[in-house]
This record gives structure tokens, sequence and C-alpha cells, in this order.
């Protein structure tokens, strides 16, 4: 049974890649909520994900990494209190920092040249973008405006056909998971918390 598992999350992460690679949206359980996903570097792809959920464009989305290296690939002048709020904090956390513009698509990048980013430890989060080899992005799998769904059975139907892959991992998984805290740290170090 155990070999029957970790096969379905191997095929569920080889897929996943496959979509991203050729452009493709996931619906994806992420460490905290259920996300809608893409390849940050493929403008067409975020767009798509914007139309899915009917979201405007103004408001950008977040990218997931999984190690300090990728988050220091994608940020710039990152200041020492973000390692320690990282290795202090056991919870998913999302920080809002200045963004390496070249690297992503200008619409995730804020006007004032930030990118929210979260570093995950959620195994099959890490296993996902190590394998992809880039980060992933990640928005709430919603109609913009409506409620974040804790669990999969809570995705609106137009959500999920919206998607080209639906990992299948965790969609029977009732524990109700809720949105990260964000806060935003510029070069210096201060810390401005955005959602609690």
């Amino acid at each position: 049974m155990k070999d029957i598992m970790i096969a379905s999350i191997k095929d569920d992460i080889n897929r996943s890649v496959e979509a991203l690679r050729s452009g493709g949206v996931i619906l994806y359980p992420t460490d905290t909520i259920w996300g809608l996903g893409c390849d940050p570097t493929n403008e067409e792809a975020i767009e798509k994900i914007y139309q899915i959920k009917r979201r405007p464009p103004e408001k950008s989305m977040i990218i997931l990494v999984d190690s300090l290296p990728m988050l220091e690939r994608y940020s710039s002048g990152i200041h020492n209190v973000v390692y320690e709020i990282i290795e202090a904090e056991e919870k998913p956390l999302t920080l809002v920092l200045p963004a390496k513009e070249t690297l992503l698509c200008q619409s995730l990048i804020s006007a004032d040249g930030y990118v929210a980013v979260r570093v995950c430890r959620d195994e099959f989060c890490q296993s996902l973008i190590g394998r992809f080899r880039k980060p992933v992005v990640s928005t709430s799998a919603n109609i913009s405006g409506a409620p974040p769904p804790a669990i999969f059975s809570e995705i609106a139907d137009e959500i999920v056909s919206g998607a080209d892959y639906v990992v299948s991992h965790r969609r029977n998984d009732t524990r109700r998971a809720k949105p990260s805290p964000v806060i935003k740290i510029d070069g210096s170090g201060v810390v401005n918390i955005l959602r609690r």
C-alpha cells in the first residue's frame, strides 16, 4: 500500500512539472491551502490564472521556493532579520521582499519592486519545486473575492475545470488549513505586518 501511495505522489509531481513546463496551470495542495500554480517566468500562464480566478491584474501573486538559496536567487537586498524570522517561525510565513526583477514576470512584482515569497517546508511542495528547478506561483484556488477553500471539496467546479492538471495528493484531507501570515521586510530590516 505504501509503495502505491509513493508512486501516486511521484506521478502527481511528474505530471505537475510536465504541465508547468508546457505553460499550464496546476491545482495543488500547498503548505497552507489549495492553490493554483504556474511557471513564474511564463507571462501567458500567469495571465491564465488571472482569468481562471477573475482576479484584477494589479493584485500580484506569491511564489513558493524550496530553500534559502532559491529565495536568495529571486530576492535581492535580503536583510539578516529575514533569516532570523525564517529560522524562528515554525508555521508557513509569506515574506514580501525586494525582487530580482529580471528573473520573474513583471506581473509578480509590485509597483515598488517587491515580490511575495514563501519558503516551503511541506514535503510535496519541496519535491515539486525541486523537480521543476524553479519557484512555483501560488494563489488561493478561489474566484477573486470568494473565501479561500480550506479543503479540496470547497473548491469551485470552474476552478477545477480551469486547471490543466489537478493533483490527487491530499484531496481527501479534511484538516482545515488557512492562508499564511504575510510580512514585508525592506532592505534595511524594517518589518511591516500585512496579514496576521
